[in-house]
């Protein structure tokens, strides 16, 4: 019995939940999937996969040769699908997430270059801070900025870390005046990003040495756009990724404090399903959003992006 279908089998399943949907996706009968899966424990000598009437679930080993496997086929499924037709034209809808700001900033511009190389291509754009189920939601792809996944189905492409900033509009700092030192930040108005990890609490680096400040938010909000705006009105001082922001501080409508200290890095990665076989559409939008990025961001605001 073949291995690497055994393999398919048992990964269709821990990925659908079900033996029985696996089957179906991989178009052979519920008595051919059930051999498959039981030959592989019986070679293996070990459960993999428990399961009553209402569901089932992976055992440690399981979740360990899962892992393993989907690597394996997902690298498989790449190389067979570099070569194939249909690797030179991707068609259908493409259903793609991100934040407001990175759709505006970077999405939209790309897309008529982008339709234009695939015409048959359709894109489906839904902008969400959130970071919804893949499945329920029906998306292809995601632009996240967690660099680890729980769903162990999930792949992530790093596309490179990029700069934060905090910065305000003149008019704020004319009245409130300049922050000279971190630990400043505590008494002025503060602009937060509600989403980002520890939100209220700065961690700032230079040469020789760190600072923490706890900030007390004027304004909180889980869009970057929300913050913008609020800090061009000049209610306060934000803390943004830079490319949110570069051509404000470019137009002197915000001006950047305490530069001589730095804000972690933020990383920004594309994830999306594992599957038996990548389809050619997320290949060729993630590899045309990569070089997008570095062709066309200004200078400074990426650190590391992909080569």
């Amino acid at each position: 019995m073949d291995r690497l279908l055994q393999l398919e089998v048992f990964s269709k399943t821990a990925e659908l939940g079900s033996l029985s949907k696996a089957a179906e996706a991989l178009r052979m009968s519920n008595a051919a999937a059930s051999r498959h899966l039981s030959a592989l424990e019986e070679r293996l000598a070990v459960r993999l996969i428990e399961r009553n009437t209402r569901r089932l679930w992976l055992t440690e080993a399981g979740q360990e040769l899962l892992e393993r496997s989907s690597r394996v086929l997902s690298e498989l499924a790449e190389a067979e699908d570099i070569v194939s037709d249909r690797a030179l034209s991707p068609q259908g809808t493409l259903r793609v997430t991100s934040s407001l700001s990175f759709a505006v900033i970077y999405l939209a511009p790309m897309l008529p270059a982008f339709r234009a190389r695939y015409p048959k291509l359709n894109m489906q754009i839904t902008t969400a801070n959130r970071y919804p189920d893949f499945i329920e939601a029906g998306i292809d792809v995601a632009i996240r900025t967690r660099e680890q996944e729980p769903d162990s189905n999930i792949i992530v492409r790093r596309i490179g870390q990029m700069r934060r900033v905090l910065a305000a509009a003149p008019s704020y700092l004319a009245s409130a005046g300049e922050p000279e030192q971190p630990a400043d930040l505590a008494r002025h108005n503060m602009l937060v990003y509600n989403l980002a990890n520890d939100p209220y609490s700065l961690r700032l680096r230079k040469s020789h040495g760190a600072q923490t400040v706890r900030i007390t938010p004027t304004l909180d909000s889980n869009d970057g756009q929300v913050i913008r705006g609020a800090a061009l009105a000049g209610l306060g001082i934000l803390i943004q990724p830079l490319y949110i922001v570069q051509s404000d501080i470019a137009a002197g409508r915000l001006v950047p404090v305490l530069v001589d200290w730095e804000l972690p890095l933020l990383t920004m990665n594309i994830a999306y399903q594992n599957r038996a076989g990548l389809p050619a559409k997320i290949r060729a939008f993630s590899d045309f959003l990569v070089t997008h990025i570095r062709e066309h961001s200004e200078p400074g605001i990426w650190m590391d992006a992909t080569k």
